[in-house]
């Protein structure tokens, strides 16, 4: 390929992006970085511009910088943060080729590479016989686990990033993308973390006990609301309001006998009460003995053993496809599907048939093959691999399309 020039904003909370880009270097293309914060310094040791003035100088700035460095590529994490909508809306007017990376889709050890955006911005089709045209000639995908993360790594630079971020200087006028101030959220967690054995007990005894033997039951994923697969991926202000939807359809059309669980995401910083929330949603709906919020599970356990899953746009989702269990997805999602997912309304999700198995099949091939590679962000040996696989698409010009060397 003809050398390119990349520019590399905000990515994952790792090495990940400062070793892709020496790959890439390596590989004969030019490199440029702009940190906006002092923790994007933290995890960019080499040369790099700064931006130190305000948001509303961020336009004029990033579209002069794409101009004088005749950038072909720009590579982010996070392409609904306020300083990358802006700059990618100023790479399409030039031209610039956006790519985005995230954890993947499918887990646990795949990264995603993919161009514009993810969810609705993906340009993965959503057309049934589309996507098994696209998967006709792709391989099986190796499902096998290869690569382990590090979440005391990832806790650990997490803290770090974002602390460093509250620092009045060199970067004043930084506006953070979280939702949450970083100390209580950080404070909530913790807490949390270490009350999962208590929590797990609790389960057992209060949940599980509720639900009579063999009562039909459909799990309902929570998401974090600082996610922005929430803030800009849905039609949601935060999760009360689909966790209610959801109650509320389940109350009106699900079988007398069925039983609703909501469970928490493994992260959730506990900043709101979930379990008072969710038990007043269900007495306002005439269900209180029929809904149970868990906090701790086994999430297969818990898809295998239950009649569907109910979710905004998460990756449990697609989970839940992979062991064949009918989905609901209220929010935009790359596998909201006719003959994948239930996309009728809510109400008539209870009697969904499981998802097309030959659909399903040419779904997770062209996911694994076009828009992921194998790795993870945190741990060696996946940290190496994701950064090699990333390198060899980008090098090739191979983001969004057919790849074996990950999967």
């Amino acid at each position: 390929m003809a050398q390119r020039r990349f520019l590399f904003l905000q990515g994952p909370i790792s090495p990940f992006f400062w070793r892709l880009g020496q790959a890439l270097e390596t590989r004969g293309h030019v490199i440029h970085r702009i940190n906006v914060c002092l923790g994007d310094r933290l995890f960019w040791p080499g040369r790099a511009t700064d931006f130190r003035d305000r948001l509303r100088d961020w336009p004029p700035f990033i579209a002069d910088f794409l101009e004088r460095h005749a950038i072909t590529d720009l590579v982010l994490l996070g392409e609904q943060r306020p300083y990358h909508r802006i700059a990618i809306a100023a790479a399409r007017m030039r031209g610039v080729a956006v790519t985005v990376t995230d954890f993947g889709y499918i887990r646990p050890d795949w990264v995603i590479l993919e161009r514009d955006g993810m969810n609705r911005d993906s340009r993965f089709p959503r057309n049934p016989e589309a996507i098994l045209e696209l998967a006709r000639d792709l391989p099986p995908v190796d499902w096998s686990k290869r690569y382990e993360d590090n979440f005391p790594s990832q806790a650990r630079w997490d803290v770090a990033f974002h602390l460093a971020n509250l620092a009045p200087w060199p970067f004043p006028y930084f506006e953070s993308f979280l939702k949450f101030h970083p100390v209580p959220n950080y404070l909530a967690t913790g807490w949390h973390l270490l009350m999962r054995k208590v929590e797990a007990r609790r389960v057992r005894r209060n949940v599980l006990q509720a639900m009579p033997p063999g009562a039909p039951f459909w799990l309902y994923a929570m998401q974090m609301e600082t996610d922005y697969s929430i803030r800009a991926y849905s039609p949601f202000p935060d999760m009360d309001t689909p966790i209610e939807e959801a109650i509320e359809a389940f109350a009106r059309s699900a079988p007398h006998d069925g039983h609703l669980v909501v469970k928490v995401h493994p992260l959730d910083p506990g900043l709101k009460r979930w379990p008072a929330r969710i038990r007043r949603m269900a007495a306002r709906h005439g269900v209180k003995g029929r809904v149970h919020y868990v906090g701790i599970g086994v999430l297969d356990d818990l898809i295998l053993t239950g009649q569907g899953v109910v979710t905004v746009n998460s990756t449990v989702g697609i989970r839940a496809l992979q062991l064949g269990r009918p989905v609901h997805a209220q929010g935009d999602a790359i596998y909201r599907v006719p003959g994948l997912t239930h996309t009728g309304r809510l109400e008539e999700f209870w009697e969904a048939p499981p998802p097309d198995p030959a659909l399903t099949e040419a779904f997770l091939r062209g996911i694994a093959h076009c828009l992921h590679v194998r790795g993870v962000y945190y741990a060696e040996p996946g940290l190496t691999a994701a950064v090699e696989g990333a390198a060899e698409r980008l090098d090739r010009g191979l983001v969004n399309q057919p790849w074996f060397g990950g999967g």
